[in-house]
């Protein structure tokens, strides 16, 4: 099957009445869900477009994806764009990704229709006459190579990235996700992360791909772990796939010493580094679950290493990222691009087909990273340079270091420290900054000069970058330190900013 649709339609016949997809308020079955798909699909034809992308905003719901379906219906590619998002950050990815049109909802009526002059609501969506003789036209000239989605990631410069991915991609990537880890018709997933994250992709695709259920686990309960226990029991989830962080809240509160997690047998995690005394607390109170550190960017689907917990560590042992995903090979390249072949460290790279097509307009950027293999100049052959540094172990699992780059992971996202940098700067009475991440404590450092204070930098930057790039410390400084190349010496102020 080249389409991702084809699973889609084909667990519908087999699995028409069962429930797909939940959330706190609604349910959809597979039957429903393609009929839906099908209705937004046929609306958006009367755009005449091909592979271009529409935005969809909404909140994470079930009629979301059927927004999501209903664009790839259309023969086009989808946007997912958080409601919560700062509008100019919103703005700034509509400047690189002009969408065609955006679909949105009347919750968000105000808001979409502030950002984009064709805007259909899902409301309206739904009334449309399923046209199949025109949507069968438009999958027929679709190819497995076709432009899913993009996903916007964090830019250096401060303009977000889109990575595009494409039907074989996801394919290709899900249904190793569905083999390793075992889904079948009876995963009930428990998704928490938002899908504008590219861990979601793994739960959505491969629950499509395999009949399974998966339960949209409300925001607001982990604030209430309980009630989120509560919550997956009623819902017999057996499955998840979560960012450490949310693992840790369970841990750290010790919930499951009072309520416990009837049914489930298989905890995956990735996003940030998953902290091994959090993790053995889990391992304690469900002994017989299945535990795996997947590790991996956006540009490669999801993920490209998984290490299947084996063995145990102790509280202070760093967990590998263990091997490359079936079907997809990786390899660490050092600074003059020769392979590290020991047990030095290098900068992991990828190759096959979880990689993306490249960032959406961003011809610089792609070439920048989506690049000729350096260790083959035969025929062209595009790797993937993830700008993490690795290493093997003694058991040949890699074990991941840090950034090459500005990027870190913090709170199970990737941020360019670049674009907190350039939302800072652009403060009016901001002379220099520097962002700095202080891994050892888990806190995006702000160090600055200039004639403001710290409630009004949050102030000036909290409609420029989404919540969770915000600083955790912020430091003003009389001046900023520099090295000999005239830039600001980050490497100084990473080790004595608290001087």
């Amino acid at each position: 099957m080249k389409n991702i649709l084809e699973y889609l339609e084909k667990s519908a016949q087999q699995y028409f009445t069962k429930v797909a997809f939940t959330d706190e308020n609604h349910e959809m079955t597979y039957g429903s869900c393609v009929e839906c798909s099908k209705k937004i699909g046929t609306a958006l034809l009367e755009l005449k477009a091909k592979r271009k992308p529409i935005a969809v905003l909404m909140d994470k719901n079930v009629e979301s994806l059927t927004g999501f379906f209903g664009v790839v219906y259309s023969g086009n590619f989808y946007v997912v764009i958080d409601c919560y998002m700062p509008k100019d950050r919103i703005e700034k990815i509509f400047e690189t990704l002009e969408p065609i049109a955006l679909i949105s909802d009347y919750a968000h009526q105000e808001l979409a229709l502030s950002l984009h002059h064709k805007v259909y609501f899902y409301e309206d969506l739904m009334t449309t006459k399923i046209n199949q003789v025109a949507l069968d036209q438009v999958r027929n000239q679709m190819i497995d190579t076709d432009p899913l989605y993009a996903l916007f990631t964090s830019g250096s410069t401060g303009v977000p990235k889109g990575a595009v991915v494409s039907h074989r991609n996801v394919i290709n990537y899900a249904s190793w996700y569905k083999d390793t880890f075992d889904i079948n018709e009876e995963t009930q997933f428990g998704s928490q992360t938002p899908f504008y994250f590219s861990m979601s992709v793994s739960d959505v695709f491969s629950t499509i791909i395999s009949g399974a259920t998966l339960h949209i686990l409300p925001k607001k309960l982990f604030s209430f772990p309980i009630k989120l226990i509560e919550y997956m029991n009623e819902k017999k989830v057996n499955t998840i796939y979560w960012v450490p962080s949310a693992l840790c809240i369970i841990a750290n509160l010790k919930v499951l010493d009072y309520l416990a997690l009837e049914y489930v047998n298989k905890v995956l995690f990735a996003g940030e580094v998953m902290p091994t005394k959090q993790l053995n607390y889990w391992i304690k109170k469900i002994p017989d679950a299945m535990y795996a550190n997947l590790f991996g960017p956006t540009e490669t689907t999801d993920i490209c290493t998984y290490y299947i917990v084996d063995r145990e560590f102790k509280d202070d042992e760093v967990l590998p990222i263990g091997k490359a995903c079936n079907n997809c090979d990786v390899f660490l390249l050092d600074e003059n691009n020769q392979e590290v072949t020991d047990h030095s460290e290098g900068e992991l790279c990828v190759r096959g087909s979880f990689l993306a097509l490249g960032y959406y307009n961003n011809e610089e950027k792609t070439k920048e990273a989506f690049m000729q293999n350096p260790l083959n100049q035969a025929y062209p052959e595009i790797i993937y340079r993830t700008g993490d540094l690795v290493k093997y172990n003694e058991f040949d699992e890699l074990i991941y270091i840090t950034r090459k780059d500005f990027q870190i992971k913090h709170m199970g996202y990737r941020i360019e420290l670049g674009e907190i940098e350039a939302a800072v700067n652009a403060l009016e009475k901001i002379q220099a900054c520097a962002v700095i991440f202080d891994e050892g404590k888990d806190k995006i450092v702000l160090i600055y000069t200039g004639k403001m204070n710290d409630q009004e930098i949050m102030e000036g930057i909290k409609n420029k970058i989404p919540s969770y790039m915000y600083p955790n410390v912020i430091i003003k400084k009389k001046i900023m330190p520099y090295n000999q190349n005239g830039k600001i010496d980050r490497k100084w102020l990473k080790n004595h900013y608290e001087d």
